[in-house]
């Protein structure tokens, strides 16, 4: 009994998330560089089959995490879109001009970095979007860090960035990563979506019908050169708001705690054995850390400050520049979404590649958490934010 407290006070946390990713990341990197390595990787290669009758979906179980557990990430990314869209923070247009614009900045100056460092290469200029991306979870698990220190404006700011940021990166997936396409599988799955309209049509509130229209809509898009995962976002654009949040309320723990941590574990073992410091300046891996650590920083800061200097925004309630700092370096987290954007700009590319693009994620992740922590800690006041400096809220 005393355990299974002890397990529910620790998911209670708002950092519970972020700590199981990082634990899964680490227990990856155990098993990549020890005796385990062998059954690590045959255990991402088991051979899972689905058939039905000429039917069939055959992926190693690697791809079935990345391609199938990751459809249901992107479907609650979907809900809570939805969600902020509807009744949230990007309901309100004069709520949505900072973060928006920092989102932005967020994106296109680590692309830009690791653009100019990787210009000359252009199979490795192919993974210029691996730094534009955040992770909701790890960021907003290290700013939970800080506890009550940090001002609730500060963390509605990082939320509604970061959800931005993912919708940025899904259209980033369904632009420049997309394979030959097959007509019948899009046109399966642009029926698929049909019977979807006409059930939100019909107002059915039932969640049942709209999950097995979207278990086709999947394996349609699976089959049709498209990421599987948008299948999971363009799914909860149809689901009436009450089924939706039910859902996102009933998805939220099995993602976090069980989904994002199994893809961590997936995807961030690196095998260290033959690789050298200089290996962490290979262009890869240096185009992916400058743009996550100094990209990212850089990026989110001068477009918040550009924002509210020009006087179209506002600094979240609480906030002071110190602490906007910290939230920038924060958003270099890219963690989640960077090593799922790497594996598909080099899908098929070879090892070395693999190796870099998680050399830099993980190095540049990591430096980015530690950072903001540092800047935050000495910009937040020590005691819990009261949110009553006015004088920071003007900017000043």
């Amino acid at each position: 009994m005393r355990a299974l407290a002890a397990i529910r006070e620790f998911l209670a946390l708002e950092s519970a998330g972020g700590i199981l990713l990082a634990g899964a990341a680490a227990v990856a990197m155990v098993c990549a560089n020890s005796p385990l390595e062998r059954a690590y990787g045959a255990f991402l290669d088991t051979p899972v089959e689905v058939r039905a009758g000429a039917f069939e979906i055959a992926k190693p179980l690697l791809l079935w995490i990345n391609d199938g557990l990751m459809a249901v990430f992107f479907f609650l990314v979907g809900l809570e879109l939805k969600r902020e869209v509807q009744e949230g923070e990007l309901s309100r247009p004069s709520q949505i001009a900072l973060p928006a614009a920092a989102a932005a900045g967020g994106m296109l100056v680590p692309g830009a970095i690791y653009a100019a460092i990787n210009w000359s290469s252009p199979q490795t200029l192919q993974g210029w979007a691996i730094p534009a991306a955040t992770d909701i979870a790890f960021a907003l698990g290290v700013l939970s860090l800080l506890g009550e220190r940090v001002p609730s404006g500060l963390k509605v700011f990082l939320l509604t960035l970061a959800i931005l940021d993912d919708l940025g990166a899904i259209v980033i997936i369904a632009i420049f990563h997309t394979a030959n396409l097959s007509a019948v599988s899009l046109i399966v799955a642009a029926g698929a979506l049909a019977v979807l309209a006409l059930l939100n049509y019909r107002n059915v509130q039932r969640a049942a019908p709209y999950l097995l229209v979207g278990l086709v809509l999947w394996a349609s898009v699976l089959k049709s050169g498209v990421h599987a995962t948008l299948a999971g976002v363009a799914l909860a654009l149809f689901i009436p708001r009450r089924p939706a949040r039910l859902l996102e309320h009933d998805l939220h723990p099995p993602v976090a705690y069980v989904i994002l941590p199994l893809f961590a574990f997936a995807n961030a073992g690196v095998p260290l054995a033959g690789v050298s410091p200089g290996a962490f300046l290979e262009p890869v891996a240096l185009g992916i850390t400058a743009g996550l650590v100094a990209g990212k920083l850089a990026g989110v800061f001068l477009a918040s400050f550009a924002l509210v200097g020009l006087g179209a925004a506002r600094l979240p309630e609480g906030a002071n520049w110190g602490s906007m700092l910290g939230v920038s370096a924060l958003c270099g987290i890219g963690f989640t979404m960077s090593f799922f954007i790497a594996g598909l700009a080099f899908e098929g590319a070879g090892a070395e590649y693999l190796v870099q693009t998680r050399l830099g994620i993980l190095a540049g992740s990591l430096a980015s958490a530690l950072l903001g922590v540092a800047l935050l800690s000495l910009a937040l006041p020590a005691g819990p934010s009261s949110g009553r400096d006015a004088a920071s809220r003007r900017g000043a």
